[in-house]
């Protein structure tokens, strides 16, 4: 075969196994994710792991490839051999992660819990990642003979990087959420034999020589120490980079993957650049001395297009339009802007290097391991050690420091080495730090914290009310949603006849959780994976009217999913949090093997309530959660928190037996004594207020789900669609949760235990009616302060929405407080619509109780 054909084919394979890499490690990034809990942590374990395992391949095999007559041998060898391992992966991932979930345990210590997650995701993948650090210099031991004198390695590695830049893409945008990730490591593994396949039969008669063994000039090892340090700079600016984007962009499973594809096409390019320049062997030294400073600068420029990248941001969206096309556009525009010339020198970098440390005799394969050798170490370094510590800036800023020290002593004093360090040392002082947090006007922030997997924030605005936010996007709750986030509590609770224990999955505010503990008969505990939330959430304690009589929860700093399968506690009731669907790791708290593992947790008449956050969520993602809940409770209905159409929450809950609710238990349950808990403050002082939450029984549920497919940790639907919504709403949460009620209904029959009064489910069907009724009118209503206006707007909706049911509590309260608020200045009005509420519902005191005294304060004879 002619040599230009073989070059071809050669790039072909680079591109192929490029591309099975990347794709391995998205998918084993996800996989990772089920049993670290977060998926940052997960990028950081698989990240340490796919590199250290680079490292060792190349370390362990570059020389004996280098001095194997056959090199295409080895390189068929090593892809098989990934083959071979991704598919006994996929095989044994369901035992392995049960494994190493037991290992971790159920409250690690972070110790404990970084120790396991980095070694074991390590050992693991293992077998795979050595022979992928092999494949590089087996292929470059394959073209050495008919690759023209000094020609470098350059070729090679822009085609391995471009085919891995195509993985990154097709497999996140295409390959996972159509097939799934065990699927799209099968795709790999095809891959992997086809190259194997390939190089046997196009290079199958070339024999190489064996290389000899040049003597190791004393500057090789300066090479290698260079090659590690630019592979722990490189992939340190890269893990800091990501987390500080993560505060600006979406934070999606599509960020990741865009700011990936934009990282290694830049060192793509940059290899190709160096390989066509004059340069690359002529007067190496000088270059490598522009190449640090140069980086260094880039480096710096790329820090502070972060510092702008909210306005970058504003700036695309509104060249690029609307929807999430345009949305990922924007993402993809910060990528570039912090990624885009840092990486291309990067590229142009290791190339030289290479070049550099192969001419001085220490082999490709020792400098390809020393170079991946320090990038497995950057993850540790930079991601958990320097990040929290030093913060962001300081992190970077020692990266560009760094490269700059690698010039030798005589260039320091050089003009460019002086304006380097200036520059530096301007931004240290001068720059603010790299956080984002948004602040309303007038207000301030409370509380900052960074730390290894996340940013966490307390804010408070001019009129007191304090946020908690999550990397600045995803908020956890305020102390103005006092009334819903404690409804979030009750409602799971009161639907136990006599809960003992209950358990909270995550714990965002904290003001869920500590509601539940105002039942002095109920043990509560809190799972929350992240310790700045933790902290952050004694805040709010002081949403309660008494703070001092709070009594917190048993906080437990764990991963809900792993503390799920491995505890060995029963609770009668388990609330998990409404995690917004789109963010990192949380959908896979919304898949079929977690609500199973949480039925495992539950006591033989336990309850489970997964809360979801409609106004975050669009209706095809809905669909595929409710099917994964009725997969392990077909029996479930769904509830919802308030009748808000402007942040709508709905619970769907299920008993753990998958019989109904007896409604005389329930109704000892509501009388018991929750002091200094006032149920009636929550709107929930009877029967009808608790079960009239119910807005769909299992058939409704059953029926809307139609044929959407489950969400599972295989195919993790809900992390791959619930982004499209993020990135560009369709429609207003209000108007999806009308959507819902147009679509759902239920019956007493349902959701209750046989043998209730008629009458009593004649009333709650009525209750049902005009909760649905309120809700529509609701859409119309234009909020005022001007009692008038309201009045106006609401009188005869909610005495028609009384009429149909009395007992709906909601309709009549606003009306009796308008009469109040009236009293003093319009008594004519004030009693007319007290007489109206008296007609519609006689049975309730409050507005005949309120007419008297009206008629006292104004003289009238009662």
């Amino acid at each position: 075969m002619r040599a230009w054909s073989r070059q071809s084919a050669v790039g072909v394979l680079m591109g192929a196994s490029g591309f099975a890499g990347l794709a391995y490690q998205i998918v084993w990034t996800q996989q990772a994710s089920l049993w670290l809990g977060y998926e940052s942590a997960a990028v950081m374990a698989v990240v340490t792991a796919f590199f250290g395992g680079l490292s060792a391949g190349a370390f362990a095999l570059g020389s004996r490839i280098a001095r194997s007559t056959r090199p295409v041998r080895w390189y068929a060898a090593c892809e098989m051999l990934i083959a071979a391992w991704s598919l006994l992966l996929n095989q044994a991932l369901s035992p392995l992660n049960a494994w190493l979930l037991t290992l971790t345990g159920s409250e690690p210590s972070p110790l404990w819990q970084w120790s396991v997650a980095f070694c074991g995701t390590f050992l693991l993948l293992l077998p795979a990642t050595a022979a992928m650090g092999a494949t590089l210099p087996a292929m470059e031991r394959v073209t050495a003979q008919w690759r023209n004198a000094g020609h470098t390695i350059a070729p090679l590695y822009a085609a391995n990087t471009i085919g891995a830049v195509i993985g990154v893409l097709a497999s996140t945008f295409f390959l996972i959420p159509t097939v799934g990730l065990k699927s799209t490591a099968a795709i790999c593994v095809s891959l992997n034999v086809l190259c194997c396949v390939v190089a046997l039969t196009v290079f199958a008669e070339l024999a190489s020589p064996p290389s000899s063994t040049p003597q190791v000039r004393p500057a090789a090892w300066q090479h290698a120490l260079r090659l590690a340090l630019t592979g722990l700079l490189g992939i340190g600016y890269e893990v800091i980079t990501v987390r500080v984007l993560s505060q600006v962009a979406e934070d999606t499973v599509y960020t990741f993957a865009l700011l990936l594809a934009v990282y290694l096409l830049g060192t793509a390019l940059g290899a190709a650049v160096y390989h066509r320049s004059s340069q690359a062997v002529h007067d190496a030294e000088r270059l490598a001395h522009r190449l640090y400073t140069a980086l260094a600068m880039s480096c710096l420029l790329g820090a502070g297009s972060l510092w702008a990248a909210q306005f970058v941001k504003t700036c695309a969206l509104h060249l690029f339009g609307t929807g999430m096309g345009a949305a990922l556009g924007a993402e993809a525009v910060l990528a570039m802007a912090a990624f885009g010339p840092p990486t291309v020198i990067m590229g142009a970098l290791f190339s030289h290097l290479t070049h550099g440390a192969t001419r001085a005799g220490l082999g490709f394969g020792t400098a390809l391991g020393c170079n991946t050798l320090g990038a497995a170490t950057a993850p540790i370094l930079y991601g958990v050690v320097a990040f929290p510590i030093l913060g962001p800036k300081l992190a970077l800023l020692s990266i560009a420091a760094t490269y700059l020290a690698l010039n030798p002593p005589q260039r320091w004093l050089q003009p460019a080495q002086w304006a380097g360090l200036g520059a530096l040392l301007m931004t240290a002082i001068w720059s603010p730090p790299l956080a984002f947090v948004e602040v309303p006007q007038g207000g301030h922030i409370v509380s900052y914290q960074e730390g290894a997997m996340a940013a966490v924030s307390v804010v408070e605005d001019s009129n007191g009310t304090a946020v908690l936010r999550i990397d600045n996007r995803q908020q956890e709750g305020s102390t103005a949603s006092l009334r819903v986030d404690t409804r979030q509590a009750l409602l799971p609770l009161l639907l136990h006849a006599a809960p003992k224990r209950a358990l909270f999955l995550g714990l965002g505010t904290g003001v869920t959780a500590t509601a539940a503990t105002m039942d002095r008969e109920v043990e509560v505990d809190a799972v929350e994976l992240l310790p700045e939330v933790i902290s952050a959430s004694r805040y709010f304690i002081r949403a309660f009217p008494d703070p001092a009589t709070v009594r917190r929860p048993h906080i437990i700093a764990a991963d809900a999913r792993r503390y799920m399968r491995t505890s060995k506690q029963h609770y009668d009731v388990i609330v998990a949090d409404n995690y917004h669907p789109a963010r990192s790791g949380s959908g896979s708290l919304y898949t079929v093997e977690h609500f199973a593992a949480v039925r495992e947790r539950l006591a033989s008449e336990g309850v489970f309530c997964q809360w979801l956050p409609l106004h975050q969520l669009d209706l095809t993602t809905l669909r595929t959660i409710v099917r994964s809940f009725l997969t392990i409770y077909p029996a479930g209905m769904a509830i919802v928190a308030s009748n808000s159409l402007a942040t709508p929450v709905i619970g769907l809950v299920a008993r753990r037996d998958g019989q109904g609710l007896n409604v005389t238990r329930l109704s000892e349950h509501l009388a018991h004594d929750m002091r200094p808990l006032r149920l009636a403050d929550f709107g929930l002082d009877d029967i009808y207020a608790l079960l009239g939450t119910i807005v769909a029984g299992p058939q409704a549920l059953a029926k809307f789900a139609g044929n959407a497919l489950a969400n599972t940790d295989d195919l993790p639907l809900v992390a791959y669609r619930a982004p499209r919504i993020t990135y560009a709403p369709d429609t207003l949460p209000g108007a999806r949760l009308l959507a819902l009620q147009g679509q759902w209904r239920v019956t007493p029959a349902e959701v209750l235990q046989p043998g209730h009064d008629p009458r009593f489910a004649a009333r709650l069907a009525d209750y049902w009616r005009a909760r649905n009724q309120f809700i529509e009118y609701g859409r119309a209503v234009r909020p005022s302060a001007d009692v008038y206006a309201m009045l106006a707007q609401v009188r005869e909706p909610l005495l028609d929405v009384l009429h149909i049911s009395p007992d709906f509590r909601p309709a009549y309260d606003p009306l009796l407080r308008m009469a109040s608020a009236l009293a003093s200045t319009d008594t004519r009005s004030a009693r007319d619509l007290l007489e109206a509420l008296s007609a519609v519902q006689p049975a309730r005191p409050e507005a005949a109780l309120a007419m008297q005294k009206l008629k006292a304060t104004s003289g009238e004879a009662p």
